[in-house]
């Protein structure tokens, strides 16, 4: 049996466990800088507010109903999923993180008859320990995991916790409920197609024959038919599968020329993009920056440039990505434009372990790259432990235009010593 452990309404939650004033409140997170909702309390849902809503479209109702929109705190965010991840791993044979808010469960070896025990148990620890509600969905296979854990949070009489079994009344009961669109994997334009053949709901994908459901459409809707069958045959994608390139981005918090900020910003980028590159355990062969001005504003003279920069050596050491990526932007920055967004991605990535020895190195070099790795080892280890950013190669200024607009983010409560929570 596998499970499917959903984080509900996860950044509002996220934002509920430090601040229970806001419990019953409706709140929305607002996206970078501030733009649109992005995440909803069930009261802001109530409202009719929907995803993706402008902010400023809300000021109007802002005190009408108390709503409260708060600046995405995604290092928050990122910090209360772990700890999710730690209490499912403590009481589960494995987890597999599917999102920041969804994680795969095993549960290997148990008895069938403890099933919803066990569920119910990791529900309550979940809460208890984190204040991060959840679902919790059980069956077979991912895609029946994925129904349960629908049915888990949207049927009361669940409470929370749903254990399908293929061939009960209770699952074929929900799967006559649930329409071909909200079935994992099945989107608008094969609901069209599945319809012209009768098939509308999960109980009759169920039903249908898996070879000529493969033979019209194609092998992924045949795992979904054998899925919904109660068969496993879709794994995920290994989570620690390195990525083939890194990049990080953003749009800025007003529009700038600034050739010092900017230079600031690419350098926050490539230091962070280095930072990921030694967590998956791989060297970079090259850099690449680019710049982007408001295309969206023809009033404005239009210039968005990208170049690449060659690394002497395939490498995961900020120093170099650094030197490179300013390279990069000293080719491509011109004055008298002004730029809404910079990013730096490292291309050519290869595992660490496997790079190609030279046969120029020398037992100084080979020293070098071992007190290099130390190096790196140890900013890496003091930023995990004291908060990201503790230790940097330079610093940006504070009030730079690239640092995106979050008028209302709440502190970083879980990983920055001076944001701590304070006991009155």
């Amino acid at each position: 049996m596998i499970g499917l452990i959903d984080c509900n309404n996860f950044y509002v939650s996220c934002e509920r466990a430090f601040q229970p004033r806001l419990e019953g409140v409706p709140v929305g997170v607002l996206s970078n800088n501030d733009g649109c909702v992005i995440a909803r309390s069930n009261e802001l849902k109530a409202l009719g507010v929907e995803m993706g809503t402008p902010a400023f479209e809300l000021r109007p109702l802002l005190r009408q109903h108390r709503i409260q929109l708060l600046s995405s705190n995604y290092e928050l965010y990122g910090d209360m999923s772990s700890r999710v991840q730690q209490v499912l791993e403590e009481y589960s044979a494995g987890v597999e993180p599917y999102s920041i808010d969804e994680m795969f469960v095993r549960f290997d070896g148990f008895a069938p008859e403890q099933m919803l025990a066990h569920a119910q148990e990791l529900f309550t620890k979940v809460r208890r320990y984190t204040h991060i509600p959840v679902s919790v969905g059980i069956a077979p296979t991912r895609t029946l995991a994925k129904l349960a854990n629908r049915a888990a949070k949207k049927i009361p009489i669940y409470g929370g916790v749903c254990v399908l079994r293929p061939g009960s009344a209770q699952c074929e009961a929900l799967l006559q409920q649930v329409s071909l669109g909200d079935v994992w994997g099945v989107g608008r334009r094969l609901v069209e197609r599945l319809g012209l053949l009768g098939i509308q709901s999960a109980w009759d994908l169920a039903q249908a024959e898996p070879k000529q459901i493969r033979q019209r459409f194609s092998v992924t809707l045949e795992r979904t038919c054998l899925e919904l069958k109660g068969i496993p045959c879709i794994e995920m994608n290994d989570s620690g599968e390195a990525r083939q390139r890194i990049m990080t981005s953003r749009s800025f918090g007003r529009l700038t020329g600034n050739r010092q900020e900017i230079h600031q910003a690419i350098r926050q980028f490539a230091q962070r993009s280095a930072e990921k590159l030694r967590t998956q355990n791989s060297v970079a062969r090259a850099v690449y920056v680019f710049l982007k001005t408001n295309c969206h504003r023809p009033d404005l003279p239009q210039y968005s440039p990208s170049t690449i920069v060659e690394l002497p050596q395939p490498t995961d050491d900020s120093r170099d990505i650094l030197h490179a990526a300013s390279q990069a932007f000293d080719a491509i920055y011109r004055p008298r434009y002004l730029f809404m967004k910079a990013g730096v991605m490292l291309v050519d990535l290869v595992d660490a372990n496997r790079q190609q020895l030279s046969l120029l190195d020398t037992p100084e070099s080979r020293a070098d790259r071992e007190r290099n790795d130390r190096l790196m080892a140890t900013l890496d280890k003091l930023n995990g432990r004291i908060g990201r950013g503790t230790v940097t190669f330079g610093r940006p200024s504070a009030s730079a235009a690239w640092h995106l607009r979050c008028a209302n983010r709440t502190p970083r409560w879980t990983t920055h010593w001076d944001e701590l929570p304070k006991v009155h």
